[in-house]
Parts: structure tokens; sequence; C-alpha cells
């Protein structure tokens, strides 16, 4: 495994990077696979200290980064693509270990990972600015007047665990691209994916000196990185009560949110319903539900609810549950033990409040499985919380403008979709959803690596995606010049 790696290392060990420099610690913490609880990884205890450490190498190797020519940026990230595409396999088993992602779901992020770093680089050719006219009112005059983009400075990158190397890809490469240094702190339960990644980026011989370090942690070293006077950006990915913490402690930065969401669609009558169904399955469990856009409430027209129903019963039931190492598994365990029983307290509280199981609510060796719950209604938790679990609620609406209603009254606003065949009523739809993102014909849970991503509402803000990514790591600079 991991045949670019010196054989001599421990395969096991995630290591502390202070800029291009590798250290390990005595005292380490152990990842066990949330699938059978062997110890997968180990990863160095770091403190506040490690933090403004990394923070002032970054600091120190600012000006060299923005120095750096264009092309040596962009080789760069070609390279990591590339040894990323060459070790796929490597890389995917990483992450079923860490985070028990089934295999066939692992090796698609692995490639994503490959595509987001590729997109970026290509996308570096148009980070630019353009001319503007100061002639264009009475009291302005003429000049040679523009605006560019520079390296906004230090950034740090802080990572959750569903996604954990592609969605550290959409923060690094773009902030490593536009020429930035990056601290990344990445998600606890998945330490080895991201040192590897990272070893990548440090050890490829494009690679800018001390642009990027890893620190490993949790509330200590998050607050660390996020209250220091150093970094002029945060970006963070995960829970709104942390991404509500980070707002408060920040300070006067650029603050990149992408938090929570409660994706919703609307089933209109005249949607093929079997298609639908199949679609919405894989929207509600993909990921073990455990996603920001994962499916979590349908809305469907009254006069095709019950048959909706049953179809979301059989298409659920098709689902293979069970070990993330076989290739025809479609979903593992959740990603610990508490996620588990907070999915249980899920359903029993909107049993509890009347709703039915349609599907599923007991473990499948030792899993939860995928759980379709009926006769939900407004005022149950189950759909006004995000539930990152999966668990999918049905909800019977009279007609559209109900259901774009009950949709809207969410807190969260991330992506929303609809299955329609009326075209009036698909842009009805667009105009109406309170959210970053719509998706016409098919579920919520789209994400395309090359597309804007954010939300709004308590989903968060500012954008991911590689071009808009550039945008949040760099400033403009306004020029004008006089003869």
């Amino acid at each position: 495994m991991f045949g670019i790696f010196d054989s001599k290392e421990n395969l096991k060990e995630a290591k502390i990077f202070f800029g291009s420099s590798v250290e390990r610690r005595d005292e380490v913490t152990q990842r066990r696979s949330p699938y059978n609880n062997k110890v997968v990884s180990t990863a160095p205890v770091c403190n506040a200290e490690d933090a403004q450490r990394a923070l002032q190498i970054a600091d120190r190797a600012a000006a060299v980064a923005a120095a750096a020519p264009l092309h040596q940026r962009i080789s760069w990230l070609e390279d990591v693509a590339s040894k990323l595409r060459e070790y796929e396999e490597d890389f995917a088993k990483l992450i079923v270990d860490e985070v028990a992602k089934p295999l066939k779901f692992a090796r698609v992020e692995v490639l994503r990972c490959a595509e987001t770093i590729e997109l970026t680089a290509k996308e570096l050719i148009n980070l630019k600015g353009e001319t503007i006219p100061t002639d264009v009112t009475s009291s302005g005059r003429k000049s040679l007047a523009y605006y560019r983009r520079e390296p906004a400075g230090v950034c740090v990158c802080i990572t959750p665990f569903n996604f954990p190397l592609n969605l550290v890809a959409h923060k690094i490469a773009p902030a490593l691209g536009a020429g930035n240094t990056v601290v990344l702190k990445p998600t606890p339960e998945a330490p080895l994916t991201a040192y590897r990644l990272a070893k990548l980026f440090i050890d490829s011989p494009f690679a800018v000196p001390d642009a990027l370090s890893l620190v490993y942690g949790d509330a200590e070293v998050g607050s660390a990185l996020v209250t220091s006077r150093i970094p002029r950006v945060i970006s963070f990915t995960g829970s709104v009560p942390v991404g509500n913490i980070i707002s408060s402690q920040a300070g006067i930065k650029k603050v990149s949110l992408e938090l929570g969401g409660n994706a919703a669609t609307f089933v209109d009558r005249d949607a093929d319903l079997k298609s639908t169904a199949t679609k919405c399955a894989f929207g509600a469990f993909y990921n073990s539900g455990q996603v920001c856009i994962s499916l979590q409430r349908i809305y469907i027209h009254e006069e095709v609810y019950e048959e909706f129903t049953e179809l979301m019963a059989i298409e659920t039931n098709k689902l293979k549950v069970g070990s993330p190492y076989e290739e025809d598994t479609f979903m593992g365990p959740l990603i610990d033990e508490d996620s588990k029983h907070r999915a249980k307290a899920w359903v029993a509280s909107a049993k509890d409040e009347g709703a039915v199981i349609a599907t599923g609510g007991k473990d499948v060796k030792g899993i939860f499985p995928p759980t379709v719950m009926s006769d939900v209604t407004d005022d149950m938790e189950i759909v006004c919380e995000e539930v990152f679990a999966p668990i999918v609620s049905l909800i019977s609406v009279r007609d559209y403008d109900a259901a774009i209603k009950k949709i809207n009254q969410s807190p969260y606003g991330l992506q929303y979709s609809i299955f329609t065949n009326s075209l009036s009523t698909a842009h009805r739809f667009i105009d109406d959803a309170q959210c970053g993102g719509v998706v016409v014909n098919d579920i919520p849970t789209i994400r395309f690596d090359i597309q804007p991503y954010g939300g709004s509402k308590l989903s968060g803000v500012g954008r991911e995606g590689p071009k808009w990514a550039l945008e949040e790591f760099t400033e403009i600079k306004s020029v004008v010049m006089f003869s």
C-alpha cells in the first residue's frame, strides 16, 4: 500500500506537518473503524501551541507563496491529481477504513478529489481582473484603471468526516493554487486520509516550501486557529453550532461557512413515481444519510402519496446494507455509536408523535438501516432539524403551493429539488425555493464539483467550487494610473 511513500513508514500513523517539516508525537489518539472497531490509524495529539506554531510558519512563508509563478502552482496541482489517480485504490481503502464509506463510493470520492484539483488548476488561468473606465462619470477623469486578484495570505481550512478527501481538496487546492499558505485541521475521524493527501502536496517537486501545514485536534486547536490574528481566511465545513462559534470568534477575517441542511423535494402528481422513488432512495441513504444535502423531507402530492410510499419502501429494501469493504454494499454503518443512538431516538420520537415506519428502523447486522417514515407532519422534530442519518420523512401535501411553503419553512437553505413534468411548475420552483441550489427532476443530493455550492439562511455563507473558492481565497486590489 502507498508505494510512493517510504516502505519503512508506519502506514497507520498520521504525522504533523509544520510547513514542509514532518513531526511525530509519542502521545497519539487512535481511530477505530466504525464497522469493526479495529484500530485503523493514529494521529498525534496537538494543542494550541502547535496551532500557533503552524500559523507562524505559514505567515513567514506567505510572501514566497504569493510570488510563486502561476505555472508552478498549476503544475503542483496537476502533479497531486495525477498521483491521486495513480493510487486511487489505496486512498479508497483508507477512506473505507476510517469512515466506513462503502468501497464503490470511496473510489468515486478519490476520482472526484482528483477532478476537483484538476478543475482548480484550469480555473487558475481565469483568475484575472479587468479594466475600468474611470471617465464614465462627469466627476471622473481618464486613467488606466483596473483591478486584479491577489492571494489573501494565510488560510485556515477545517474539514468534516463525511468526505474526508474531496472536501479537503475543495479548500486547500484553490487556497494553495491562488498563492496562499494554508493550515489544515482535518476531521478527527479521518486523520490518515488527510495526512496522505497533504503528503502528496508537500512531497511534490513543484511544492512551495512551507506553504501547507497540518495539525490535528478538536475545540482547543480549532479555537487557536480561528482566533489568531495571523489568518486572513477561515474556511469551515461542519455543523451550525460550530459555525456560530467560528463566526463569533474569528474577528475581522474572510469567513466561509458550509453548514448544515435539511434537503427536501416535492413529488408532483405527474412525476414518474418509480423512477422518482429509485432516485429518492439513493439521495436519502447515500453515505448513510451523512451528507449536508441528504434527502430528508419528501413532500408528495396527496393523489399519489400512498402509491409513492409503497414504491419508496420497495426501492429502499433493494439497497444492500453491510460491510463497506464488499463491492456491492450500498450502505455501511454510521460514523459512530452516538450517531446510531441519535438516529434511533429520532425514529422513536417520530413514532411517539404518530409517524409510521414504512421500512427500516431495526438494525441490520448491527447497522442502523435505511429508514422510511410515513404519515409525518410538520410539527414533528424529525422534519424540523437536520438528522444526518439514513432517515427520510414522507409528508402528504394537497398541491405545489402547500409543498413550497412547507419546504421553505426550514431554517436551512442548502439544496432543494422537484419532480414534475410541468415546465411552468419547474420554473416556479426555481423562483420560489429559498436555498443555494435547485435541482429539477432529480434529488437535491446532487453536487457537481465544478458548480458553485453553498446555502442560504443557517446553511452558511460563501460558495465552494473551484472558480468561486478562488474568489474566497483572494483579495481584490484596485489600481489607478495616470501618465
